[in-house]
């Protein structure tokens, strides 16, 4: 299979933004850009057939540099959120630039989604590089990062990160996509299903900034050991619910590490489902609940609820916890980690 290369606009300094178009065996198909390394479209027959482009998005490279939903991002160095926009290595503070209330939110306004990479097509596949200088959004280090984004023949997007760096540094690299099983424009995914592999979760505070503490899921909103309807529960009389205003939270994956299945979703009338692989400890569930956006792809609006988001990760704000795994990437030792979409019917 081959991998089209089509232009998709300029970046604000002028540099061309290409689009990457890789279809699979079964028609299925898989866009992605070299600015952000973002996932810009994935298109799965339905149970008729029928392709549906199950990720929310924009249609122009030029959307993509004012995107605050972060729709489809790589993002980097560190996913989701540090407390206070600093932390200690090795003695040393480290400043960030807050960017959500005091905190620092996926690195802050000058992440990797903003950033031109370069590009390697491949056999079904797009590898972006991207060579992070050290002091780049505040982080210590030379850090050389790729990310592989592969469609495979049982339709599957894998996403595979690498990276390296010269000096101990912080590495917590996630995807943002919004998925809607039922057609990124179809309206909300309340009436979705999703199953999520997970006893407990990590509560946060009105910041959203995770307080340390394990909680068990059983007789909360946040239990989908069971597969439920997103709405089911998105409104209930909950201080962490009303925290994020629906679901902002990290869950506590079983797995230990290994990579296995985490979580499903469910298209209501698509009857697309998606399957979540990982090796990461933990993902974050957040069901795009401020999200309001009037010029989605094909002239789309995107309100609350629209999406939900599955984002592998360390814990937020593992940095200040040591009872959480570390994200610290130790000087000359390798970052890696898989993360895979993968899609059916029923």
């Amino acid at each position: 299979m081959s991998v089209e290369k089509q232009s998709f606009g300029t970046t604000k300094k002028g540099e061309a933004i290409s689009l990457y178009t890789v279809t699979n065996k079964n028609g299925m198909v898989m866009k992605v850009t070299d600015f952000g390394a973002i996932l810009v479209s994935v298109l799965v027959p339905d149970k008729n057939g029928v392709l549906t482009d199950v990720v929310l998005g924009y249609d122009h490279g030029e959307d993509y540099q004012v995107n605050s939903p972060h729709f489809g991002a790589t993002i980097g160095r560190n996913g989701n959120r540090i407390k206070d926009a600093s932390f200690v290595l090795n003695g040393k503070k480290i400043q960030l630039t807050p960017n959500e209330k005091g905190n620092s939110l996926h690195s802050g306004p000058d992440g990797f989604e903003f950033m031109m990479w370069e590009a390697e097509t491949k056999e079904q596949a797009v590898a972006f590089r991207h060579h992070s200088p050290d002091g780049e959004q505040g982080f210590p280090g030379n850090f050389d990062v790729t990310v592989t984004y592969t469609l495979t023949d049982d339709n599957s997007v894998e996403i595979h990160y690498e990276g390296i760096s010269d000096q101990d540094t912080v590495a917590n690299m996630t995807n943002h996509s919004y998925f809607n099983m039922d057609g990124h424009d179809s309206g909300d995914v309340l009436s979705q299903k999703v199953w999520i592999d997970a006893d407990q979760f990590t509560p946060s505070d009105a910041t959203l900034i995770p307080t340390g503490e394990y909680r068990d899921v059983t007789g909360t909103p946040f239990d989908f050991r069971t597969e439920k309807t997103i709405g089911q529960d998105i409104h209930a009389d909950d201080e962490q619910i009303k925290n994020g205003g629906g679901y902002d939270h990290n869950y506590v994956l079983k797995t230990d590490g290994k990579f296995a299945k985490v979580a499903s979703m469910t298209g209501a009338k698509s009857g697309i489902v998606m399957d979540v692989y990982t090796d990461m400890p933990g993902m974050q569930v957040y069901t795009a609940n401020g999200t309001t956006i009037e010029c989605g792809k094909n002239k789309s609006s995107y309100k609350p609820f629209c999406g939900a988001c599955f984002e592998t990760q360390f814990f937020p704000d593992s940095i200040h916890h040591e009872n959480f795994k570390s994200c610290v990437l130790k000087a000359n030792t390798k970052f890696t980690t898989v993360t895979e979409y993968r899609f059916h019917t029923v």
